[in-house]
């Protein structure tokens, strides 16, 4: 097994790495810690929970580390852009951890809070910025930020982008960085205009896949129960009697639905903090911190909101509504079963959501194991699966003809700012 010290870090950067407890690197670690530290472009395709933050951040620490501190005041030499204000401050946090030993200065940018403090610190000087686009270039009109420095750019979530409408901001952005650079790309699905923006940003890059695009995590058992919506809430306290829902990320459609999911929870004796987009970044900072100190059970999520909540340990994962969107269901049960664990996801399916089921398993390829027999069951159940449907079981199987990349598999992407590179290239040296 490959452990850190393989993938030639420094010694402070594996004292940190030990600090956190972490053992060995994951798969994306593995492959795109060599790639990075050559200053080559990358390209991945990732899910979250699959140890990405790292996978980026320590060589990024690494490279500026050894490039030495610049006297005067610091200029920016890494920028990472991430589409939530909660990922932003998990992956500032992280390379805060990490780079812990190197003296290096990091700071996070977002909206939704005052900007005085985030100002103080671009004066004061930092190493590496972490910012959501918005604030990001409210404070480049400002003239509070220079990127003439810039070595390092990292676009996290890229698909997420799309999503939320950022994309014009993050080509706002790439034309006012320097040519010269070092390019990571990250997106956990490739959809056509992601790899289009690929395309005008890279400069011959690497491909990187974990796994393939839409696929669902494969520890990740997922099963449906048939209920009317009148009987969710019912249900939805009926499961909360098993301890094994320890720590659980509940997704509803709506921002009212969120609230009144929470309360009522609340009522039945489980601790529980809804958050999207109507709370305050303070009460959404809040009940994301309680979620991760275990002060909550449950966290009550809309999909926007719940964008770049990176929490160790969900135990499940529940669909209290069904997304009419089945990448949307990737990336719910993507929260769970992180980092090589095991976790669950329950979807409750009402009678208007079965075509919801049916887009969402047509997607991943498999069933959904039907939970039959609990209390709250719809008199309008389907019938169960035939004996070959059962066959497929909880665990989600490969698409027909899709593979995972081994360890050392690499394709080349053509980008916008450089030749390709044949696919018989030099590979990087592990």
């Amino acid at each position: 097994m490959t452990g850190f010290e393989d993938l030639k870090l420094i010694d402070p950067l594996l004292k940190a790495v030990k600090t956190e407890g972490y053992e060995s690197p994951t798969p994306i670690q593995e492959q795109a810690i060599p790639i990075v530290v050559t200053g080559r472009d990358l390209l991945g395709c990732a899910q979250t929970g699959t140890g990405k933050t790292a996978a980026f951040a320590l060589p990024i620490l690494q490279r500026l580390y050894r490039g030495g501190t610049p006297e005067g005041k610091r200029p920016i030499r890494a920028l990472t852009l991430t589409p939530t204000r909660e990922l932003a401050a998990q992956i500032g946090e992280s390379f805060s951890a990490y780079g812990r030993h190197t003296g290096l200065r990091c700071a996070v940018v977002f909206g939704g809070v005052g900007q005085a403090p985030q100002a103080a610190a671009l004066r004061r000087g930092v190493d590496i910025l972490v910012a959501t686009p918005g604030r990001l270039l409210d404070l480049v009109y400002q003239g509070l930020i220079d990127f003439g420095a810039l070595e390092v750019f990292v676009l996290d979530e890229a698909d997420r982008m799309l999503d939320m409408g950022f994309i014009t901001d993050v080509q706002r952005i790439v034309s006012l960085l320097p040519e010269k650079r070092q390019t990571l790309f990250f997106s956990a699905t490739m959809p056509a205009q992601i790899r289009s923006l690929a395309n005008n940003i890279l400069n011959d890059p690497e491909y990187m896949a974990v796994a393939p695009p839409c696929s669902t995590v494969e520890m990740v058992d997922q099963s449906a129960y048939f209920v009317e919506k009148p009987q969710k809430p019912d249900l939805l306290a009926h499961l909360f009697k098993n301890n094994e829902l320890r720590r659980v990320l509940i997704f509803t459609r709506t921002k009212y639905g969120a609230d009144k999911v929470a309360r009522h929870l609340t009522r039945n004796r489980v601790r529980a903090a809804a958050i999207h987009g109507d709370k305050t970044q303070n009460a959404r900072t809040a009940a994301l911190d309680a979620f991760k100190r275990g002060r909550v059970r449950a966290l009550v999520a809309t999909d926007i909101a719940s964008r770049g909540i990176d929490v160790e340990d969900v135990t499940h994962v529940i669909n209290y509504d069904l997304p009419n969107e089945p990448d949307s269901y990737v990336h719910r049960i993507g929260r769970t079963a992180r980092a090589g664990a095991e976790g669950a996801a329950i979807s409750f399916c009402d009678s208007s959501e079965r075509a919801f089921l049916a887009d969402i398993e047509r997607t991943i390829r498999m069933h959904l194991r039907r939970e039959l027999g609990h209390p709250h069951q719809s008199p309008k159940t389907p019938p169960p699966l035939t004996d070959l449907e059962s066959r497929v079981g909880s665990r989600p199987s490969k698409p027909a003809g899709a593979r995972t990349p081994s360890t050392g598999a690499r394709k080349h992407f053509r980008g916008r700012r450089g030749k390709p590179k044949s696919a018989s290239g030099k590979q990087p040296a592990k």
